[in-house]
């Protein structure tokens, strides 16, 4: 059982949160320092989506980084909690007036509910990260929406992380594998826009 740590940047080292036999299956360190690699250490001026926030262990490495915005989707009220205790513990928030903090922000709704309120603040995202539950097998619904939206610019990442049983397709709309990277039982797939 290893607990999750920031791996680098301006929290690194802090232990975060984790809900204890919970349905929130944290991304393992391993994984996170695989994905790290491949994003880079220094995340300064990128905006981030992590799209399934969980314990917002990724956003939170993000930000970490240098992220200049992290999002975060999260429907489930005690991973919003969790989100919020880990942000305190990193010093990214002093628990007040959440609005006021412009580096990052939790959209507490539904995933695909979410792409719409993006949309409606012209955002786009360099790097979007997709880690929905196992068992909901949403990957197909959540690229092909991704694909379709105004979310993405031409050089967007979008990472999947998923059980190697599971393999994704090639293509979806405008999005295609760019990368494969297997950690143990877990496959990080890399889209980006075609024609890039």
């Amino acid at each position: 059982y290893s607990f999750m740590r920031v791996i680098a940047g301006l929290a690194k080292g802090t232990r975060l949160t984790e809900l204890k036999g919970s349905l929130v299956r944290p991304t393992l360190d391993q994984v996170k320092e695989t994905l790290f690699n491949i994003l880079g250490y220094n995340l300064s001026g990128e905006y981030f989506l992590d799209w399934f926030g969980g314990s917002g262990a990724i956003g939170i490495e993000a930000l970490s980084r240098g992220a200049e915005k992290v999002i975060w989707v999260e429907n489930n009220r005690k991973s919003q909690d969790l989100i919020y205790a880990n942000l305190k513990k990193c010093r990214f928030w002093n628990g007040k007036n959440e609005s006021s903090y412009t580096k990052w922000k939790l959209l507490k709704m539904d995933a695909l509910q979410a792409i719409s309120v993006l949309e409606k603040s012209c955002l786009t995202f360099g790097i979007i990260y997709i880690d929905p539950p196992f068992e909901n097998n949403l990957y197909n619904k959540c690229l092909n929406m991704l694909s379709g939206s105004q979310l993405l610019k031409a050089s967007t990442l979008v990472v999947v992380e998923h059980n190697k049983k599971n393999s994704l397709e090639k293509f979806y709309g405008k999005l295609s594998l760019k990368d494969e990277r297997i950690v143990g039982s877990t496959t990080l797939s890399f889209y980006h826009l075609k024609n890039v």
